[in-house]
């Protein structure tokens, strides 16, 4: 018997992925983010993502940009505090982005996400290539801050 906290979580039967399709020497990925997470990734230099809490078990980033604005602006803007959602997107090589399966989390074409072991997100990390850019935000209801149009990134 397997014992992985991703088998507990999604049982073989109820797992759904899809191949890769034929890629470059680097894939872009997408990742919503509310602010706290954002001003971690400015932290290290808009180079790495922070490492998971202890109740995030993976890092997912998504595949495509329109499913990274729905969770910012459906789930960071609507349920986080302060309710503001980002869109960020970033580059990583290819032979590693490629070792983690596309997870199918809702519908085939646009819900598919990479699911990185929390262990393994510094080699993930080192694969990134280039900064991580804020590509789209999306404001929620009593946000209290400002952010700019152009950068997408808050101001003080």
């Amino acid at each position: 018997m397997r014992n992985n906290w991703l088998d507990t979580l999604f049982p073989a039967n109820a797992e759904r992925t899809v191949p890769w399709p034929a890629v470059g020497a680097t894939v872009t990925l997408w990742r919503p983010t509310g602010l706290h997470e954002l001003q971690l990734v400015a932290d290290s230099g808009w180079r790495a993502w922070p490492p998971r809490l202890p109740d995030q078990p993976i890092f997912y980033p998504v595949l495509n940009r329109p499913y990274a604005e729905e969770i910012a602006r459906d789930w960071n803007a609507a349920r986080n505090a302060p309710p503001v959602g980002f869109v960020t997107e970033f580059d990583v090589r290819a032979d590693v982005a490629t070792r983690y399966a596309i997870q199918v989390v809702g519908a085939q074409d646009r819900h598919q996400e990479l699911w990185v072991p929390a262990e393994e997100l510094g080699a993930f990390n080192a694969a990134i290539i280039g900064p991580i850019r804020v590509v789209a935000h999306f404001v929620g209801e009593g946000f209290p801050g400002r952010i700019n149009s152009v950068t997408h990134l808050p101001e003080d």
